[in-house]
């Protein structure tokens, strides 16, 4: 076992111990230090930190993922940990890969929409106190403003 890896158990033992919940930091942290090891790095840099962090995923799913901000998160508490007993430790700064959520561009349901979905809950629902149930929910949130206020009145709802 290298010290890395002894300093690892360590820190995710002593993290346990305080009370954290350390599932992500116990998946992603042993292939930093696997990482660092297969480079010969003997402590935690920030070049090195940020260059695992930017590595593509092993199974890519496609679209945006958050995974290399995770993994930055994890590698510089694991880093703050070993700046206490290796000076040559370099704790990434915050901010260096920042999280940045996916951003979906919003459904906005037209006039003719939101009438389909009152009838329909109205024709396909067979209990007529559940139908009026749902035809009052889509309503309440189309006039909560799912669509724009000119569809709004276009649609009579106001």
């Amino acid at each position: 076992m290298s010290a890395l890896e002894q300093a690892l158990a360590d820190y995710l033992q002593l993290r346990h111990w305080l009370g954290h919940e350390m599932a992500e930091a116990g998946r992603l942290l042993p292939g930093f230090v696997a990482y660092l090891n297969a480079r010969g790095l003997p402590t935690v840099t920030i070049e090195a930190a940020l260059a695992w962090a930017q590595q593509a995923p092993k199974s890519p799913a496609g679209g945006v993922t958050t995974i290399g901000s995770r993994r930055m998160t994890a590698a510089r508490g694991f880093a703050r940990y070993l700046s206490g007993t290796d000076a040559g430790t370099e704790v990434p700064p915050l901010g260096l890969m920042p999280r940045r959520a996916p951003w979906r561009r919003p459904f906005i349901y037209s006039a003719a929409d939101i009438d389909t979905l009152l009838e329909q809950a109205r024709q396909t629902i067979a209990s007529p106190l559940r139908a009026a149930t749902y035809q009052t929910l889509i309503g309440l949130l189309a006039a909560s403003g799912m669509f724009s206020s000119r569809q709004f009145q276009h649609a009579g709802l106001c």
